[in-house]
């Protein structure tokens, strides 16, 4: 049996932390978080933990996807060697997950060589939300708990009415993804055939599926330059679909992706959790709406605390 439950964080998405204690009824352990002058990263641990069940919540996300990775590995290293009873990452958006397989000739799999970084460094445990691939859980020679934005979504989705609606894949890839959508919606599928030619851009070309008088729900992991939501949402659009709502956990919304939103006039509103802090991208782009996923990472946390199902959360 493992001592108390301890939540740690870094500098990547302290406001989620601190709304998963909230719900847990707990506090932050104290950790200082803080660079030398020659840009190393130095952590310390502000109380001891040994014994204790520590969950250390860092999303490797941007804009500083490979000082939050390193961040992360410090500190699972740190309680390591304070002998923590248990430790487990959770880790919201996990970094280069699209890069899960050789494409090419000569390059690495990156996606496999964070698992690595993640497991040496001292990590029992990983919880992640809706990863890009689902193999990557295979990556860790420890459990994998790859829970879904899902449960947090359908209420606001529901609001569109369900009898109106049609849940839309952006590609042929993310196809189960909003099956599972439209199977707890109890509604129709369609399937945006798109075709890219060079990466961070994308060509959609065609709706498979009836979206014609409905509100077409574009459904995908993470919105990056915001080239497939934007070129899906003008297809649905001369389909005849009538409004066009998106919604994805990861707001990764790099580059152009802002600006792309605000121009494209089909698209009314994009649905996405707090996984990846938004900072003032919420004031630049009115169509954004924030779900936070604090009360879902805290009960997934007080399930593997207390020993209980995490199954009951994957819907």
């Amino acid at each position: 049996m493992f001592g108390a439950m301890r939540i740690v964080t870094g500098g990547s998405n302290p406001e989620l932390a601190r709304g998963i204690c909230d719900h847990l009824g707990c506090r932050l352990t104290p950790t200082l978080a803080t660079t030398f002058s020659d840009g190393e990263l130095r952590i310390e641990i502000g109380e001891n933990i040994r014994g204790d069940d520590v969950f250390v919540v860092q999303p490797t996300c941007p804009p500083a996807v490979n000082r939050n990775l390193m961040q992360l590995c410090l500190m699972l290293d740190a309680l390591k060697r304070a002998s923590a009873g248990r430790i487990t990452a959770v880790i919201p958006y996990y970094a280069y997950a699209r890069q899960d397989r050789k494409v090419s000739p000569r390059s690495p799999i990156s996606a496999k060589l964070v698992a690595d970084f993640i497991s040496v460094a001292g990590a029992g445990r990983v919880v992640t939300i809706d990863l890009h691939a689902g193999q990557i859980q295979g990556f860790f020679n420890c459990p994998v708990d790859n829970i879904f934005a899902a449960p947090v979504m359908l209420a606001p989705l529901r609001e569109f009415g369900e009898e109106n609606i049609v849940i839309v894949s952006p590609d042929a890839g993310g196809v189960e993804r909003a099956r599972a959508y439209a199977k707890r919606l109890d509604a129709p599928l369609a399937i945006v055939d798109k075709r890219r030619d060079r990466p961070n851009q994308a060509m959609a070309m065609y709706v498979i599926g009836d979206v014609e008088g409905r509100v077409a729900i574009m459904v995908d992991d993470m919105i990056d330059t915001a080239g497939t939501l934007c070129a899906g949402a003008e297809v649905l659009l001369k389909c005849g679909a009538r409004k066009i709502v998106a919604c994805a956990a990861h707001p990764v919304l790099s580059g152009p992706a802002i600006d792309r939103i605000n121009a494209t006039e089909a698209l009314s509103q994009v649905l996405v959790t707090d996984t990846i802090p938004i900072g003032d991208k919420l004031e630049r782009c009115p169509k954004l709406r924030i779900i936070s996923v604090a009360a879902l990472l805290a009960k997934t946390i007080h399930n593997i605390h207390t020993g209980s199902s995490v199954s009951v959360l994957f819907v």
